[in-house]
């Protein structure tokens, strides 16, 4: 070689993030090695006798056949620690605040220099084993976090540090491990991203990530430590309600996730996000947020890589006892860049031109959500909603329907509804949720044991609404009897009153379980009320006439959080008008025998 070091490997051939490597001394699957005179950060995907074939993390412009390979004999990894939080990230965990405009090749993982704040939890003697807290950090303008030993550390306190400001890679605590082996314990650490992070046991769902969407917390809820798809096309608002869920959901920690998004919608994220206040604290949101951008002109391996990325730091973050939520947008992006390197690689396409191993790295992405006991015994949870961004909005395309098999909710975003202005846009007879059933002694404890069978029927009338839509376009609406017209009001009160809800509106943006109950019981009121009003020959076109159906319709609007007590001024409202509809008729048939 020309600079007169003798190199691990030397490439053969380039073709675009691939490159292929003669190698003169072992390489590892997985590993993650330094290509060319910059050394760009890759991994070994592939081994052939001698040859190694390794994807690329960044821009491989510049490098030719000859250029050298090292190994660095640990596997592709990232550093974890206390400065992630408010800060925001390339898909291999870079700063790019820190880096201008564009990041710099080969510049690694190195600490900024800043200081935080450490307070010790453990004292010299005392028996440190994996995942255990070993202190606690304070960073400005940040919640607080712990420093846990690494999963496959165990070992008793040599020594540690008192309290105090220190960067985040000194060593703040030395362990005895036995045989003669020490090991250094710093705020940080580093873990390989497709490894998942061991825990002590995964437990059955429990209770819901509360979102404040009713369309979502009491028709389709998500448990805590569950995943979640949701798929629609261009336009339907899956960006604005993950922003939505980021801003309001109820999880400690927030990581956000754009692979292989638009630069513009991208920019949208990190303009709006740090701009956003938390409004559970009244701080800024990003003090408890966790960014990796990886827009679509940047380089598809490192896409690939991104969706690993976040989903170690939502388990790092899990493993300190907190619920934490990763929103990814897009997972089509994501196999995308599956499909492109696998093509580059020569690989057989499956379905679709996707490679026949999409399902198995869908599934691997997933199942890494997880309601568990963490090693250190806290609780914790990694909830992931993934969106999808299905061509042309068919849901029958591979990427969909395969993330159907790994997710327990569905949340089908549907391009006629925001067509028409209708946010969220989330169609009812295209969703579902697997997690209704662990989530009813949530809504028991909130004083509303039947929950379950008021869900249901509104997703039966909705159902039924749609048949009868399809019926009315033949034979026109006035032709139905009174009994399905009352339906078809029903249903319509059910999406204006109930599942309709603006991201914008500064009543109605957050609706808590509190109100929500209240809403679906008003609702479930009147379909009964105006039911015995249609057996005693009231006309729909009557009941719809009432006053009190403005009001109805635009409860989520005129009653906030602080003025529950105004339901029950409705309710008295909506049995005073039925009872009044029923004195009119009473009266108008005994002038009519009279």
């Amino acid at each position: 070689m020309t600079d007169g070091h003798v190199h691990d490997a030397v490439i053969n051939s380039i073709s675009g993030p691939v490159l292929r490597a003669t190698m003169r001394m072992p390489f590892h699957i997985n590993e993650a090695v330094k290509v060319g005179p910059q050394r760009l950060l890759g991994e070994v995907i592939r081994i052939n006798g001698s040859e190694s074939v390794i994807q690329v993390y960044e821009d491989t412009s510049g490098l030719k056949p000859g250029d050298p390979v090292n190994a660095t004999g640990s596997p592709l990894a990232v550093k974890l620690g206390p400065g992630m939080l408010g800060n925001i990230f390339d898909g291999l965990l870079r700063p790019l605040k820190q880096q201008g405009r564009y990041v710099k090749p080969g510049i690694g993982d190195k600490t900024n220099g800043e200081t935080y704040r450490f307070s010790p939890l453990v004292e010299e003697g005392d028996l440190i084993t994996r995942g255990t807290l070993f202190g606690s950090v304070t960073r400005k303008h940040a919640r607080l976090q712990r420093c846990m030993a690494p999963p496959d550390c165990d070992g008793r306190v040599v020594s540690i540090k008192p309290a105090g400001e220190y960067t985040d890679d000194e060593t703040l605590c030395v362990l005895d491990c036995g045989d003669n082996e020490v090991r250094e314990l710093s705020m940080s650490h580093y873990w390989p991203v497709r490894q998942p992070r061991p825990v002590l046991q995964r437990r059955p769902v429990k209770g819901p990530l509360f979102t404040g969407q009713r369309i979502l917390d009491s028709i389709f809820p998500v448990g805590c430590g569950s995943r979640a798809a949701m798929p629609g096309g261009f336009g339907t608002g899956k960006t604005v309600l993950q922003e939505t869920l980021a801003k309001w959901c109820d999880a400690d920690v927030i990581i956000y996730v754009g692979c292989g998004e638009r630069g513009n919608e991208m920019a949208s994220v990190l303009h709006d996000f740090p701009s956003l206040e938390d409004p559970r604290t009244g701080r800024p949101l990003m003090e408890r947020t966790v960014i990796i951008a990886n827009t679509s002109n940047m380089p598809v391996a490192a896409r690939e890589a991104s969706i690993y990325t976040a989903v170690t730091v939502g388990e790092y973050f899990r493993d300190m006892g907190l619920r934490v939520a990763l929103m990814a947008d897009s997972t089509s992006r994501w196999a995308e860049a599956l499909r492109e390197i696998s093509g580059r690689l020569g690989e057989l396409p499956g379905e679709a031109g996707y490679p026949a191993y999409l399902s198995s790295r869908q599934a691997d992405f997933y199942e890494r959500a997880a309601n568990v006991s963490t090693l250190s015994g806290k609780a914790g949870s990694l909830t992931i909603i993934g969106a999808v961004s299905p061509p042309s909005a068919d849901f029958s395309e591979p990427v969909t329907t395969h993330t159907k098999r790994y997710v327990h909710c569905f949340w089908g975003l549907d391009a006629v509804r925001a067509q028409a202005r209708f946010y969220p846009a989330i169609h009812p007879l295209q969703s579902y949720s697997r997690d209704v059933d662990a989530l009813n002694h949530f809504w028991s404890q909130h004083g509303h044991p039947t929950w379950g069978r008021q869900r249901q029927k509104f997703l039966a009338l909705l159902e039924e609404q749609a048949r009868l839509e399809r019926m009315a376009r033949i034979i026109g609406k006035d032709a139905l009897p009174p009994r399905q017209q009352h339906v078809l009001l029903c249903a319509e009160l059910i999406n204006e009153a109930f599942l309709r809800q603006s991201a914008f509106s500064e009543v109605d943006r957050y609706c808590s379980a509190e109100r929500q109950i209240e809403m679906m019981q008003m609702i479930s009121r009147f379909i009964r009320l105006s039911r015995n009003a249609i057996e005693l020959d009231h006309s729909v076109e009557s009941i719809s006439a009432l006053p009190v159906m403005r009001k109805l319709r635009r409860m989520g609007e005129d009653i906030g959080e602080d003025e529950l007590d105004d339901f029950e001024d409705l309710r008295d409202e909506l049995d005073e008008a039925f009872e009044q509809l029923t004195r009119s008729a009473k009266y108008e048939a005994e002038r009519d025998e009279g």
